[in-house]
């Protein structure tokens, strides 16, 4: 059964090639393109032409909020074709008997390979999709004229799809880039929204907005927020000192700062591995001004503090409270530089190489920092921490 009605829709130029014959259709770019919405309306249109079995998968799916299921039946209701499909708390069908079918792969690899009759498969989020996962998949869309969907935003260039279908596009494919230039649907809400990250977040924009690969530096904490360079130490600057006590293979670390001109200074270090508690004075001597200057140290320590005042060094524990670590990565980043002198080599290389965590299946970047790579940046906050708690106090 064929609606009746004339069912409306205007194409975008860059998704008119979707309803033309490729085994493979790629659509990939930034946020905000009409990626989603057009597939759906296609996905739709095509389930009442003739009966299909149609599957809408992604890597992982704990629950069908986690699939495009609302997007289609969102699709449905606007399209005023109501009357043509039933709805159920897992799959979508059509009067035809076409059916739509949403399964995640990791977790059901072996009922997808065994799966049978999917005339269109749509892999959301594409960029996810591990390479045991799609080895999978393709062969398992086998009927004659079947035919795979791919939309995702780039990641990282090694993701199996990005390999398979960007830098070696194989034949009977469609591949088109698309962005919200493309969209002549782009709403206003996400206009704002696009303008506020390419005034706050640069290092962000052209992966969220503009579809381009997001590197592993884009994990880096302070990415363009430092400098290396010499410079010479003002003889009336306020230096601000702080320490990390290195624990097993941990490194100790002492690291000096001063503020000037909205830029944060750092100009020395003193840093060792296996530092043994009498050994410390000697570490602590290498920077001239931490015997008669407040030194804020690692509080999880206190017998290293002690042990530290009682060779007559003005150590404090520095203040941690929930948050303080991400807290203080921001006041660190605020500065409109942080410029490191290149005599400090372990600061400038966890500078270089500290990180958020990543998501090992997805390779989404959280906003908890991993925990290497940070006995200098450490240091670092406990030197500022009574600035770092007074600015959150605001």
């Amino acid at each position: 059964m064929k609606p009746k009605q004339h069912i409306d829709i205007t194409v975008p130029a860059k998704f008119k090639g979707l309803w033309k014959p490729y085994r493979y259709k790629v659509f990939y770019g930034g946020r905000g393109s009409g990626k989603t919405h057009a597939i759906a309306e296609y996905l739709i249109i095509k389930a009442l032409e003739s009966k299909k079995r149609i599957l809408c998968t992604r890597e992982i799916q704990k629950s069908i909020k986690e699939s495009v299921y609302e997007v289609l039946e969102n699709k449905i209701s606007k399209l005023g074709l109501d009357k043509y499909f039933c709805k159920t708390e897992t799959r979508i069908t059509a009067v035809n008997g076409s059916e739509f079918i949403f399964s995640g792969l990791r977790t059901n690899v072996e009922s997808i390979k065994s799966m049978e009759g999917v005339a269109i498969c749509w892999v959301e989020e594409a960029q996810s999709i591990s390479r045991n996962s799609l080895d999978v998949l393709l062969p398992t869309i086998r009927m004659p004229g079947s035919e795979i969907i791919f939309t995702f935003n780039p990641h990282k260039e090694n993701d199996a799809v990005y390999q398979d279908f960007i830098v070696n596009t194989p034949e009977n494919a469609l591949v088109v880039k698309v962005n919200y230039t493309d969209n002549p649907f782009f709403p206003e809400v996400l206009e704002q929204e696009r303008l506020n990250c390419e005034r706050k977040n640069p290092d962000d924009y052209a992966w969220i907005w503009q579809g381009e690969l997001r590197t592993i530096s884009d994990a880096q904490i302070f990415k363009n927020a430092f400098e290396v360079r010499e410079f010479e130490t003002p003889e009336r600057a306020r230096f601000y000192h702080g320490a990390d006590w290195g624990y097993a293979e941990d490194l100790t670390a002492l690291v000096r700062c001063f503020i000037k001109d909205g830029c944060l200074y750092i100009d020395k270090e003193s840093c060792g591995l296996h530092v043994e508690l009498d050994d410390l004075p000697k570490l602590f001597d290498k920077i001239e001004t931490a015997r008669s200057a407040k030194v804020y140290g690692d509080s999880a320590r206190p017998d290293i503090i002690k042990h530290m005042q009682r060779k007559r060094y003005n150590v404090r524990k520095a203040d941690k409270w929930p948050g303080s670590i991400e807290q203080g990565i921001s006041y660190i980043r605020n500065f409109d530089k942080v410029i490191i002198h290149p005599r400090c080599e372990n600061t400038i290389d966890e500078f270089k190489k500290y990180s958020w965590k990543q998501d090992k299946h997805t390779n989404e970047i959280d906003d908890v920092p991993v925990d290497k790579f940070n006995h200098c940046i450490d240091a670092l906050r406990y030197a500022l921490c009574k600035k770092i708690k007074r600015a959150d106090s605001y």
